[in-house]
């Protein structure tokens, strides 16, 4: 598979993942199998989303994506200003800490910090859902460049080191599998540059036998997420398979497929992602008028961020 097909189908099938499992977010376990008893499934809409249509986790992406692109490189305080921008749209759906964050009058550089301060909750998994972009860019630049970006875009609105470190590490997920490697065969040689402070809690939740039932923490959080992930991976054969597995979790299930559909679409490559899901995903862009970006806009944003 040529590496084009997998920076695609990251971008594409975390978007994709997150306009499939919009509909079903905080809902129960075994809902996707529920809705599509065939197995088959559609971009349905509901919960306020039309058929195909992402959430903040893509709309997020694409800021941090082109923000790369058009300042040439990481730009924190535009980025910022973008994600700003985007909240004063009125997008429909925004996370509580997020909006807290980028409403709060503070400067880029401290407001998720003092957040975090006050309320001591910040893991969130916020920064996870928006990595497509930043991990394609990012890959080629290698392991110890792609995590300290990571780590530092995660910053821009979470405060708690926990939620960096889960970005650094999808990251170097992304990467490794770019490269044609195995994502999970590669967590035990990432563990060790994560944050020492976080090093257990990570591994423990990206143990080969840990299941999402173990999850001491709803998966709104980074740690279930990115751990649900990563099991929907490793217990699935395929893009479609996998993205199911993971809205099959309820919960936060937009962001978990938004993961999920990430790092399988970096392993399995664009081309796995089913044209009816492909075709029906769109993006509206809030705070950019009547902006829709769709697949092929994101598809060559993909190949733009990775030169």
């Amino acid at each position: 598979m040529q590496r084009t097909e997998r920076i695609i189908g990251t971008v594409v099938g975390s978007a994709v993942g997150d306009a499939l499992g919009a509909p079903f977010e905080f809902r129960e376990a075994g809902v996707f199998r529920t809705e599509f008893p065939d197995g088959v499934g559609r971009m349905c809409g509901g919960g306020g989303w039309d058929p195909g249509e992402a959430t903040d986790d893509t709309h997020m992406a694409v800021m941090v994506g082109e923000s790369l692109m058009e300042r040439k490189g990481l730009d924190l305080p535009d980025i910022f200003e973008r994600f700003q921008r985007w909240a004063a749209g009125e997008p429909k759906d925004i996370g509580l800490q997020t909006e807290d964050v980028l409403t709060s009058g503070e400067p880029w550089d401290l407001a998720a910090a003092l957040h975090f301060q006050i309320t001591g909750r910040a893991a969130g998994n916020g920064s996870l859902m928006r990595a497509s972009t930043s991990a394609v860019h990012f890959a080629a630049a290698g392991r110890e460049a792609t995590m300290a970006a990571a780590r530092r875009i995660a910053a821009l609105t979470h405060g708690d080191r926990a939620a960096w470190e889960g970005t650094a590490i999808l990251h170097e997920l992304v990467r490794v599998a770019l490269d044609g490697g195995d994502p999970v065969a590669a967590v035990p040689s990432v563990l060790p540059d994560v944050d020492a402070a976080h090093r257990a809690r990570w591994s423990t939740v990206l143990a080969p036998d840990w299941h999402p039932a173990d999850a001491t923490e709803f998966n709104g959080a980074a740690w279930p997420c990115l751990g649900s992930a990563l099991w929907a991976l490793r217990t699935t054969t395929s893009y479609e398979a996998s993205v199911a597995a993971a809205i099959d979790l309820g919960g936060d299930t937009d962001t978990v497929a938004a993961v999920t559909g990430m790092l399988s679409g970096a392993v399995y490559g664009a081309g796995a992602i089913p044209d009816r899901w492909v075709d029906a995903l769109h993006v509206p862009l809030p705070g950019w008028g009547s902006r829709v970006l769709r697949a092929p806009d994101l598809s060559a944003l993909a190949q733009a961020l990775a030169g």
